[in-house]
């Protein structure tokens, strides 16, 4: 039929397009002081030529965010005139306002940089598969490298021999590289935070443990950080602040495939979290339905959402104000590192 493209000429052109590079949109925002809450979710219009992986890095975003925020459109064939969120409003993690934030649930890392408090800078990643997990825990960056070379485990070449794909022990620096052109080397043994030669799979679960960037995100990140850079790594699904307006706002992405399996991220998990944020006596105006109705995956679409049936109040002496409340596949068989 006239004017259909098929899967083959639309992963060609995206990998045209992601050989040009995007458009470099700023990944920086004004750290705030009094809220949680950093950037404003955004619509496009799709173009006749856009697809998801396109649209993922020339804005910024993750493709698993992208797709997560626009239910029902077609990632391949978003279409001419289709309006598209992008979802880039994001609660701050509840963790250190310092150095590397990487929250593994969310596929996105946000750093605070020393030399400039008044920042803060995010940017979309890929996380380990199922069957190789980003670990997580507070670590920090100990050595920085340019076009390193890629030393792959033998875990990993036996991975790749038993599909007929037999890796070298060195793969030095190139376009067969998978460590990209820049590395950043954790102390936690074997992990990296590093470049690609494959972005189409930048916001995926797709590496063997260690943590991707677009090749401009890392490189940024690369000129700015320096050795010694602390790096916190923790996985929430759920994240809870403040607005500047001062409402409660949750975001909502879906767990990992294996804690859903084993039953974690409940409400229960959800209470802990909203008593951990609020001021003592706030639980009560929480939007506990809203709330459920977003972890359970019904209405969520990874962006922060009001659940608060009330506003903040900063004086300890005074009550709360009641108001309403606020409403609000596989792309790359990419197994590198």
């Amino acid at each position: 039929m006239a004017g259909m493209r098929n899967p083959a000429s639309i992963l060609a052109s995206a990998a045209l397009l992601l050989a040009a590079g995007p458009s470099g949109e700023a990944a920086e925002y004004p750290l705030p002081r009094d809220h949680d809450v950093i950037g404003e979710v955004r619509e496009i219009v799709a173009r006749h030529e856009d697809t998801f992986v396109s649209l993922a890095r020339r804005h910024g975003v993750g493709l698993e965010e992208l797709k997560l925020a626009n239910p029902g459109v077609d990632m391949w064939l978003p279409g001419e005139g289709t309006r598209i969120t992008l979802p880039t409003r994001y609660v701050l993690p509840r963790a250190p306002r310092e150095g590397v934030v990487v929250n593994i649930a969310e596929l996105r890392l946000y750093y605070y940089p020393k030399d400039e408090p008044d920042k803060v800078y995010t940017y979309p990643i890929s996380i380990g598969r199922m069957d190789w997990s980003t670990p997580v825990g507070t670590t920090t960056i100990v050595a920085k490298a340019k076009n390193p070379s890629w030393y792959p485990p033998q875990s990993i070449r036996e991975e790749h021999a038993e599909r007929g794909d037999f890796l070298p022990a060195v793969v030095p620096p190139g376009p067969e590289n998978p460590l990209g052109a820049h590395a950043l080397r954790l102390g936690l043994p074997g992990y990296l935070i590093h470049g690609t030669n494959r972005p189409s799979g930048v916001g995926m679960r797709v590496t063997h443990g260690c943590v991707r960037m677009f090749p401009e995100d890392i490189e940024a990140l690369f000129e700015r950080v320096p050795t010694g850079t602390k790096v916190h790594i923790v996985n929430q699904p759920f994240k809870l602040g403040w607005s500047e307006a001062g409402e409660l706002v949750l975001e909502v992405h879906p767990p990992l495939e294996e804690e859903i399996e084993a039953g974690m991220w409940t409400l229960t998990d959800l209470t802990r979290e909203i008593v951990a944020v609020t001021d003592e006596g706030f639980t009560q105006l929480v939007d506990w339905d809203l709330a459920e109705t977003l972890i359970g995956g019904r209405d969520s679409r990874g962006v922060p959402v009001p659940v608060s049936r009330g506003v903040r109040v900063e004086l300890a002496d005074e009550e709360p104000e009641a108001s309403s409340a606020g409403e609000e596949e596989a792309v790359a068989d990419d197994t590198a590192t």
